[in-house]
């Protein structure tokens, strides 16, 4: 049985801000934006999604006339706040977990603790079937996808993990492809608001033909 609830609240985040006067609709910053929350609207570049916008500000240095600007605001989101499905209930077995999608761990989890934690983008175990047995076998995982989910809370997510969970070592698994490298963004930022010392951070990066690149050491 599913009981779902949804609340609407207010929280502040950093945005991109948009200068009408000084865009010139050229669309750089729409390329640039791997969450999809711009669009060209009349000529002019709009923010249409604001909850989508990471406030990394990717986008800013593409503007050829300087129109955009990242701010602080209230943005409203919607969450479920009711669930007694199968995704809440945390399983921990030697052959998996669940959940593993990264909005339904729970940074408290047993199956984190002191474990080494494969932070994993949707696509690339389904690109290259080698990801299970190379990177995520007898380890615990998040799932999580920096271009189509909801990534508004993702970062305080993975900060509550690294503290929780107590973790040596995170491993990113991410396609080669502009919108994933958010993933690796996203751990970044929660790494330096965790206050972990010493953590060490590899970025695995998965081809489009399935092949892997060069591993990465990421430091904070």
């Amino acid at each position: 049985m599913l009981l779902l609830g949804t609340e609407v609240t207010a929280m502040k985040k950093k945005v991109i801000s948009i200068n009408e006067e000084l865009c010139i609709g050229c669309g750089s910053c729409i390329s640039s934006c791997n969450q999809s929350a711009l669009q060209i609207i009349d000529g002019k570049a709009c923010l249409v999604k604001e909850d989508f916008c990471d406030g990394f500000g990717r986008c800013i240095g593409t503007c050829p006339t300087g129109a955009l600007q990242i701010i602080e605001k209230e943005v409203e989101t919607r969450h479920d706040t009711k669930c007694s499905c199968p995704s809440a209930i945390s399983i921990d077995r030697k052959r998996g977990q669940w959940p593993v999608q990264l909005h339904l761990v729970a940074p408290s989890a047993q199956y984190l603790k002191n474990s080494e934690i494969v932070v994993l983008s949707t696509c690339s175990p389904v690109v290259s079937a080698e990801v299970h047995s190379r990177f995520v076998k007898d380890k615990s995982v998040v799932v999580a996808c920096p271009k189509l989910d909801r990534t508004e809370n993702y970062v305080e997510k993975l900060k509550d993990v690294f503290i929780e969970s107590q973790t040596q070592k995170v491993t990113i698994v991410i396609m080669n492809v502009p919108c994933c490298i958010g993933l690796s963004t996203f751990v970044l930022e929660a790494v330096k608001l965790s206050g972990r010392k010493g953590l060490e951070l590899e970025e695995i990066t998965v081809d489009l033909d399935g092949q892997f690149l060069d591993a990465k050491r990421l430091y904070v």
